[in-house]
């Protein structure tokens, strides 16, 4: 069985191949599983991609930007089984890889990860997104499609492929973690939540509180009380 580990990444040097080598690879190797990385290049202005390359990932290049373009570009050249998803830039723990796929393989068809149990670390996460902001679109979004996920816009994923074969996925930016979300709940995917820790990002963030929340609200509006998909 093959592990399709896939990260996007944009301007992620000196993070990407870091993130690259924490990823548990003889020990999925010792559980059966062969693995492949693939960091998606999404139009970087520095080393990330032969950063990447040279801690072993193999690299594509997405000239359209966008956290949901370089997702759905990885998602294309992946070959796995089973497809890990996460962040480049070192925030999420990679070496709990061996979990996810165990969760996978107990006949969850989606896992995702939970930031809010008390295990990040300091400063991580600004106040705002830890207290406010990524409580209360994950309960907007549990209220308004019916699910009870605590921590909805982690990034650390596991999936199988025909489960997410089965997800009609769109979104071209960050609203991709939610459409995510939203699709597996309405395509009544077995899903489950793990807790992770979440370490503090070292560089500048890429997220922008006010516009990013806006845009991801307006997504769950739209998507909940538009015609019907």
């Amino acid at each position: 069985m093959l592990i399709s580990v896939v990260i996007p990444a944009f301007n992620e040097e000196g993070l990407v191949g870091k993130t690259v080598d924490s990823i548990p690879i003889n020990e999925l190797k010792k559980m059966g599983f062969q693995v492949e990385i693939i960091v998606v290049d999404n139009a970087s202005e520095d080393n990330t991609a032969s950063e990447a390359a040279k801690a072993g990932a193999r690299v594509v290049r997405e000239e359209k930007r966008g956290y949901g373009n370089a997702y759905q570009r990885g998602f294309q050249e992946a070959q796995g089984d089973i497809i890990v998803m996460g962040d480049a830039d070192f925030t999420y723990p990679f070496e709990m890889t061996p979990i996810f796929i165990k969760e996978i393989l107990k006949g969850y068809d989606f896992v995702i990860g939970d930031r809010l149990n008390g295990m990040m670390e300091a400063d991580a996460m600004p106040a705002l997104h830890r207290y406010i902001g990524n409580p209360l679109l994950s309960k907007m979004l549990n209220i308004l499609f019916k699910n009870n996920i605590r921590d909805t816009h982690c990034g650390m994923r596991a999936i199988t492929r025909e489960a997410l074969q089965r997800l009609d996925l769109g979104a071209p930016g960050m609203e991709f973690a939610i459409e995510m979300v939203i699709e597996a709940t309405e395509k009544n995917l077995k899903i489950k939540q793990i807790p992770i820790p979440y370490r503090r990002r070292e560089g500048e963030a890429k997220l922008h509180s006010f516009k990013d929340g806006w845009r991801h609200i307006k997504y769950m509006l739209k998507r909940k009380f538009s015609t019907p998909r």
